[in-house]
């Protein structure tokens, strides 16, 4: 075996929790695209299936956008990551307003079921992401074992007896 071939089988992938959360936020999206699909069906018709799709798709590809920025930017500097956050979003902002003034004037653009399935999926992925972290301190998909392996932080936020 080469030296050149053995190093490259035993680096391990770098962790990148933005990545591994942008993944896991896009996976759980597609869980929940044939509900919304299937409610933009029967509330709407092909228009409203039509319309959610482009929402999903524009939740999907913001999640992913904004981790791809952030990864990139932190490789840089802190200063370089709080201005690329910020502007990052302005721009995916600028973009999803973009795509809906593109086809609102379109025959099969319908704006409730746009909305709705836009508004759920980013609200309720976020907030289900956020639960999922919070409740391991880790990277999504680590979550403690056992009861005795999850860690608390209280003793070194909340003042004691002593301190007091």
């Amino acid at each position: 075996m080469s030296p050149q071939s053995h190093s490259a089988t035993t680096t391990p992938d770098p962790v990148v929790p933005e990545r591994d959360i942008a993944l896991d936020l896009v996976r759980r999206s597609l869980w929940v695209t044939p509900l919304f699909l299937g409610l933009g069906a029967l509330g709407w018709g092909v228009h409203g299936v039509a319309s959610m799709g482009l929402a999903l798709g524009l939740v999907a590809l913001n999640f992913a956008t904004g981790a791809a920025i952030i990864t990139h930017a932190l490789r840089i500097s802190p200063t370089v990551l709080y201005g690329a956050v910020l502007f990052g979003y302005l721009v995916r902002l600028g973009v999803m307003t973009g795509v809906v003034l593109a086809v609102r004037t379109t025959t099969w653009f319908n704006a409730v079921p746009f909305a709705v399935a836009l508004l759920l999926t980013h609200l309720g992925l976020l907030a289900a992401e956020t639960r999922r972290i919070s409740g391991s301190l880790a990277f999504p998909g680590l979550k403690p074992t056992s009861p005795m392996a999850a860690v608390s932080y209280t003793h070194l936020t909340l003042p004691t007896n002593r301190e007091v």
